[in-house]
């Protein structure tokens, strides 16, 4: 993915920590806004390159299909596992949950992009869901939320990263 996974990774790497501020610490307000520091500077950097010229990086339609199908299926599987843990009142395995359905959302991507460090990202997110319903309680959920946040903005400086590179090597083969 390229600068604009960036930006959407960046979003739910934001929106993990600030649910973790609130359920883990009980942070309300305006302070829940700190997460999306890191949001706004991920995607101010995102969006330098996607202004700069060049194609940069662009998946596939086959890529693309699987994209959109498996955040289709994301957005109905985090729907579905809020519904679940909420019903059987156990809140506090809310954010293992999320973490569980985003890291399975990646590995249909990974696989059709090809890209190898979804795969990590998918891994990454498994164990941090394991870990939480592991442990349990409100210490699992926190460890949980702020490694699944942790993971989704490395994930994405990496992606802003890869588009800058993918951008500047276009425009040195067309420069030569």
């Amino acid at each position: 993915m390229g600068a604009w996974g960036a930006i959407v990774m960046s979003f739910f790497g934001a929106l993990f920590a600030a649910l973790t501020l609130a359920f883990g610490f009980g942070w309300t307000g305006m302070m829940l806004g700190l997460p999306f520091s890191v949001f706004a500077v991920i995607a101010a950097a995102a969006a330098a390159v996607i202004r700069r010229p060049g194609q940069g990086i662009s998946p596939s339609q086959q890529a693309e299909r699987v994209i959109v199908w498996s955040s289709i299926a994301e957005g109905i599987g985090l729907f579905v596992a809020a519904n679940v843990v909420t019903n059987l009142g156990h809140r506090e395995m809310l954010l293992p949950a999320m973490a569980l359905v985003v890291g399975l959302h990646f590995l249909p991507m990974a696989h059709a992009i090809p890209f190898r460090p979804f795969y990590a990202l998918g891994i990454a997110l498994l164990a941090a869901a394991a870990f939480g319903f592991a442990v349990g309680h409100t210490l699992g959920g926190t460890v949980s939320g702020f490694a699944a946040a942790a993971a989704l903005s490395v994930a994405a400086l990496l992606a802003v990263r890869r588009d800058m590179q993918a951008k500047a090597a276009a425009s040195l083969s067309v420069s030569t």
